[in-house]
């Protein structure tokens, strides 16, 4: 806690304002990639901005084979779409948290519109790129159908995503390509005072410190945190049982701004909650609540944590406090403030430490003007004061860089929702619930796109559960399928996807909310693919195909979750559904995007959409092309409709098609 005493007021900045510093502050805020020892690489920059530059320009920094050409990677665009998945989800029409099933690449991309600058955090255990296999659906060549094809969702059996392994070649450039693009985009998910936490092993750490430098900045470098998992282990040299967690910030100085980064100490809930019911029984009788404190703390065990609080058993009107010392430290200085400090009672000057006081004279006055004094006395000026600490204001501390927490309870966890032997090596909860609290308030969301078994999306309940804090998750997973002869497939898991979310299912009845499935699949919408070299029969068909450009399988519930997200709705905006004219009209956030699917449009459903338009004073209504069964008139009146009674732009542009 902030002492308000100890603020100084800034200095004034007799400097002109500095236009061009400004300028390159402003840069590298937003492009932090495009800054090399503080230097703007301008081919970089020209990347970024997609204007290709050959990566032989390169300079100096860590580089790779292929590091220039991720850009390309992040600038492709999204093509696929997710489809909602009732039937794998928990309380799909209320739940905030999501569960996305599908290459996160191209899940980040689909998300960048409706949560761009929204996520507090993001927490990732990526593959740690031990010699293991991995998916790498990152070829240039391995777009959306490759996956689709991958996951079954098209006729192409034969089709899979490349792995990388240590008998690979390029066998750490693949991992960076893979890992590159991911942060890239998912930086521009955080808001800016939101972090991102990344575990890893000694393997890539150092490859990986480097391009978190290069996408986040160094100067929003947090943490190199050391996880303990861990007592022992067998080695022939030296045992490793560690590994780490990198904490960046999206702007460190937005970070602080928002909230000091302070986890609770461990038992001092307890203590003042305990305090707490003493005061409700006894009062203003401190005497009492203290000799009843210093009675519960002795009958409390030495390894409990509440009893590391003993010495918090003084009482006044603010709280339970400490009278702890606040004499000078012993360093030789003559200099210490000697100010008399009078008895209360006596009205004689106390006795003095001496080294002198730890606070200077007008602190000391402050301290004695409050209300309680915050200067505790002894019985006459023959005992030296002390300063009150008061627990409920330090009853927080910063997190440790360094850390134990035993790996073997989180699998012993996960055997016990999902069965034995299933998954490999899962995450504590307990860690990433504690660092989930350490930045999030009630209502922010938490972003994980290497879910696994979904700890953090475990964690997010467990925090509800405890009544730390509420925070929402979004998980994406690709379906990497289990082998075929694994515990896992034995036990009916056909992928990691299906993992977690049946761990999610089994903790659901733990009263938490549930969540909303999706599955990356192709667009809902068929788009113009007309090559050159097309014959005249197969023109005659595609245009014939796309009369109508929904695709064949494609539900309500498919084309409306699509247009949300890339209108910029999150996936747990509310929707409504109204009747119209014998029709009906989905209501996107009370009325502020309204979207017709009827296959059939009517002059009375256009006049009704756009009563209802007017009433909830909508800045956009979409129709279905194919609902106007080309009749251009029937479109025509619409826009003129929309335009003379919403006066939404000249042209009407508030009405759309798709």
């Amino acid at each position: 806690m902030t002492d308000a005493t100890n603020e100084q007021p800034n200095p004034f900045d007799l400097n002109s304002d500095d236009v061009a510093a400004r300028k390159r502050a402003d840069l590298k805020r937003l492009f932090p990639e495009v800054f090399n020892e503080d230097k703007i690489d301008l081919d970089q920059l020209r990347r970024v901005m997609g204007d290709w530059v050959d990566e032989s320009t390169e300079r100096f920094g860590l580089t790779w084979p292929g590091k220039a050409a991720c850009m390309k990677v992040i600038q492709a665009p999204a093509t696929g779409a997710l489809r909602p998945d009732r039937e794998e989800s928990v309380n799909f029409d209320e739940s905030e948290n999501v569960f996305i099933e599908g290459d996160n690449l191209e899940v980040l991309k689909l998300l960048q519109k409706a949560y761009f600058g929204r996520i507090k955090m993001i927490y990732i255990d990526p593959p740690y790129n031990t010699g293991n296999e991995f998916i790498y659906p990152d070829n240039y060549a391995e777009s959306l159908d490759t996956y689709l094809a991958y996951t079954g969702q098209s006729d192409d059996d034969g089709r899979k995503f490349s792995t990388n392994s240590e008998g690979a070649g390029r066998f750490h450039s693949r991992w960076l390509n893979m890992m590159l693009p991911r942060l890239y985009m998912a930086k521009n998910l955080l808001r800016e005072d939101g972090a991102i936490f990344v575990s890893i092993n000694d393997a890539e750490a150092a490859n990986l410190k480097t391009v978190l430098d290069t996408v986040f900045g160094q100067e929003n470098f947090i943490s190199q945190m050391v996880w303990q998992r861990s007592k022992k282990g067998d080695s022939k040299q030296i045992a490793n049982i560690h590994e780490y967690i990198f904490c960046y910030t999206k702007n460190s100085p937005e970070s602080i701004k928002s909230r000091v980064w302070r986890k609770p100490k461990e038992g001092a809930d307890a203590v003042l909650e305990h305090y707490q019911k003493l005061r409700e029984k006894l009062g203003d009788d401190h005497a009492e609540i203290r000799s009843q404190m210093m009675e519960w703390y002795r009958g409390l065990s030495s390894d409990d944590p509440r009893k590391a609080h003993k010495h918090y058993n003084w009482s006044d009107d603010r709280g339970l406090y400490f009278a702890a010392d606040f004499a000078g430290p012993d360093d030789g200085r003559k200099s210490r403030p000697r100010h008399d400090i009078f008895h209360p009672l006596t009205g004689k000057s106390c006795k003095k430490p001496s080294t002198g006081w730890r606070w200077d004279e007008d602190k000391t006055n402050w301290a004695l003007s409050q209300t309680p004094p915050r200067i505790h006395f002894g019985d006459d000026e023959n005992t030296i004061p002390n300063r009150k600490s008061y627990l409920k204001e330090i009853a927080t501390e910063p997190s440790s860089s360094v850390f134990y927490a035993d790996g073997r309870s989180a699998t012993l966890e996960v055997e016990r929702l999902v069965g034995e032997g299933v998954f490999p090596f899962p995450k504590n909860k307990e860690i990433i619930a504690d660092l989930i609290e350490l930045i999030c308030d009630d209502g922010d969301v938490v972003l994980d796109f290497f879910a696994g078994s979904a700890t953090t999306g475990h964690s997010c309940y467990y925090l509800a559960e405890a009544g730390r804090k509420n925070v929402n998750f979004i998980l994406a997973q690709l379906p990497e399928a289990t082998d075929e002869e694994s515990k896992a497939r034995e036990l009916g898991y056909k992928d990691i996807a299906s993992v977690g979310r049946e761990r999610l299912r089994k903790v659901s009845g733990e009263g938490n909310t549930g969540f909303r499935s999706f599955k990356l699949s192709r667009s809902a919408f068929m788009r113009w693919d007309a090559s050159s070299d097309m014959g005249q029969h197969d023109l005659l068909a595609e245009i014939e195909m796309h009369a109508s450009n929904v695709q064949k399988d494609a539900s309500d519930s498919d084309m409306l979750f699509e247009l949300l997200l890339k209108d910029g709705f999150e996936l747990t905006t509310k929707v409504d559904v109204t009747p119209v004219a014998g029709g009906r009209v989905y209501s996107v956030a009370d009325g502020a995007l309204l979207i017709c699917l009827e296959p059939n449009l009517t002059k009375e459903i256009i006049d009704a959409l756009a009563d209802l338009a007017e009433t909830n004073n909508a800045a956009r209504v979409v129709c279905l092309d194919a609902g106007f069964q080309g009749n251009d008139q029937l479109k025509a009146n619409a826009v003129q409709t929309f335009k003379s009674r919403l006066g939404h732009g000249e042209d009407g542009s508030m009405f759309r098609t798709v």
